[in-house]
């Protein structure tokens, strides 16, 4: 295995929800296994382009500029995390290699180098609070999927968790809790924890989340989408205090992926638009943006900048 490349120097922690680990769970199931295997491994992965576009506030609305193509090639390139400085991203990559791995670009130049480069798969690049690792959920040689560690100035991983398996996605709500999706044995049997790291304590609180899970604006809650059934799908807020769910607005047909923007209303994806909700405004999602024009279609996972000035864009090519 070959460690972690070393990374530019000035990151600094940023607040990030992204992919996932737990803390104390039953041996998976048969079908578990199973299942995790072809959440993120290779074979089951669409392909995926991420696109980069100006985003801002005028007179009221917000307007979304031509987006512009930061990956182009056959393959899955997706999972953007915008770095601190708000001059570069990761994604997960799948070359020729056949593994997944996590890479760098800088906006300037659009100048790609990888991250990472070891035998197994890493997924979901994410800062984590003590501004000097960062995650990944990690496919193992045996498909095992558990939460990893990599040292911002270059060097060899760590588990963090040894018996956490299968892990899907995580929020870090600060250094020592998270909010966790569990991978069940089906797509309509999965399970968001919250973590508890000192302690070793974990619990749950809530069945059949999506995979987006956000810090609410403010801070003491937790968002994510409850999948009610098949067909209603809620973005809820959970109150990490009360542990009351509060439901927010139900989501576009289909759509999990969402973001917070920085007037505390909500974006999301539908097709090849942008959809907007503000609480403040009513009850209905607005259309904001059809980027249909540009080449996008089925567009999932979008990324917010630090600034605000930019968002990234998932869409097939």
């Amino acid at each position: 295995m070959l460690p972690v490349k070393r990374l530019a120097a000035g990151i600094c922690l940023w607040c990030i929800c992204l992919s996932g680990f737990v803390l104390a769970q039953a041996p998976p199931t048969q079908a578990q296994t199973q299942r995790q295997t072809q959440t993120q491994s290779q074979p089951a992965l669409p392909e995926m382009d991420i696109f980069l576009a100006d985003f801002q506030q005028k007179d009221g609305k917000w307007i979304v500029g031509r987006p512009a193509k930061l990956t182009n090639r056959k393959g899955y390139d997706n999972q953007p995390f915008f770095l601190p400085d708000g001059k570069s991203m990761w994604f997960t990559s799948i070359r020729e290699d056949d593994q997944a791995d996590i890479y760098r670009i800088e906006f300037s130049n659009r100048q790609i180098t990888r991250v990472t480069e070891t035998s197994e798969s890493e997924f979901s690049p994410t800062i984590m609070p003590d501004g000097k690792h960062f995650s990944v959920v990690r496919v193992e040689a045996d498909k095992t999927q558990r939460l990893w560690k990599f040292p911002l100035a270059g060097g060899a991983p760590e588990l963090i968790l040894e018996t956490v398996k299968p892990v899907g996605y995580h929020c870090w709500i600060d250094a020592n809790n998270l909010a966790l999706f569990i991978l069940g044995p089906d797509d309509d049997h999965n399970f968001l924890w919250l973590a508890e790291l000192r302690n070793k304590k974990s619990r749950n609180i809530a069945n059949n989340p999506g995979r987006s899970i956000r810090i609410s604006p403010g801070g003491g809650k937790i968002s994510f989408v409850e999948k009610k059934s098949k067909t209603d799908w809620w973005i809820v807020e959970f109150d990490l205090k009360t542990d009351k769910t509060v439901p927010l607005i139900r989501t576009l047909p289909e759509s999990e992926d969402f973001i917070w923007l920085s007037d505390s209303s909500i974006l999301m994806s539908h097709g090849s638009k942008l959809y907007r909700w503000n609480r403040q405004e009513g009850s209905e999602w607005k259309e904001i943006a059809d980027l249909s024009s540009s080449g996008l279609r089925k567009i999932t996972r979008i990324a917010l900048s630090p600034d605000a000035q930019h968002i990234a864009i998932v869409a097939e090519p």
